[in-house]
């Protein structure tokens, strides 16, 4: 038994250690599945990067081109079809980023907040990066083959490609997207944000329903009785089963609140 007042864990010093550490453990336990859901997330994401390279291949027309001896030409002046290509991948990239991100807020559910944000924003990167390269390569080999060996002045198309958007690199390490590149991850952000500053739960997680009557209420009312008066220990009496505090007006023949 221990004195009034002194530490119960006195004497103890491997039982008060394992103690005070276990909420550290447990912290570090729940930042390292967050991280790994971020990345899982991320991951899975950027995979879906190439059915959307294969759907802006489908979409975004090909450029009318001409081979003359110093390479491929544009086959008219001003053609129109590069910035239609752009314009198909910019809309679809942001459309991307916008159903990623209610796709995150619906299935982490107990993840809402930085996680779903970093993994929406991270993915849609990587499936922007990987939507272009399976894009692009549509059709590549063909062009490639027609512009070593057919003869000058024939026509042929060349696959949609980027010209408003690609990856600079960094110190020539770190790989930068840039451009069009940018709208999926953008999408997600401001999808995201928006969904958690509508969100009616302050931890943006579901949180259970009060239930109602609360339990011990009065079945009539719904509410629980009233305590016991502080001055003087005893429950409030009054005319009947709606009795209040003495002074708390709680209808038109009570007397008003002090």
């Amino acid at each position: 038994m221990t004195a009034p007042g002194a530490d119960p864990l006195a004497g103890h010093p491997g039982v008060a250690g394992l103690v005070t550490g276990a909420p550290t453990t447990s912290r570090r336990t729940g930042r390292l599945r967050a991280v790994a859901t971020t990345v899982l997330a991320a991951l899975l994401v950027s995979v879906l990067g190439a059915p959307l390279g294969l759907l802006w291949a489908a979409v975004a027309p090909d450029t009318p081109v001409r081979k003359t001896a110093e390479g491929a030409v544009y086959a008219t002046s001003q053609p129109e079809q590069p910035i239609a290509a752009d314009g198909w991948f910019s809309l679809l990239g942001l459309g991307f980023g916008v159903l990623v991100a209610i796709a995150l807020w619906i299935l982490l559910r107990r993840r809402r907040g930085p996680v779903g944000l970093f993994a929406g924003v991270l993915g849609g990167l990587g499936a922007a990066v990987l939507a272009w390269q399976v894009g692009r390569r549509i059709g590549l080999g063909t062009y490639q083959r027609l512009l070593a060996g057919a003869p000058d002045g024939t026509d042929f198309t060349k696959p949609a490609d980027l010209r408003a958007g690609g990856v600079d690199w960094y110190l020539g390490l770190l790989p930068v997207p840039h451009g069009d590149l940018l709208l999926a991850a953008f999408g997600a952000a401001v999808t995201y944000t928006l969904l958690a500053g509508w969100s009616r739960w302050p931890s943006l997680r579901p949180e259970p329903a009060a239930t109602w009557p609360l339990a011990g209420a009065d079945p009539a009312t719904g509410w629980p009785p009233p305590g016991p008066d502080p001055a003087t220990g005893r429950p409030p009496t009054g005319p009947g089963p709606d009795a209040g505090w003495p002074g708390i007006s709680s209808g038109p023949e009570d007397r008003p609140a002090h």
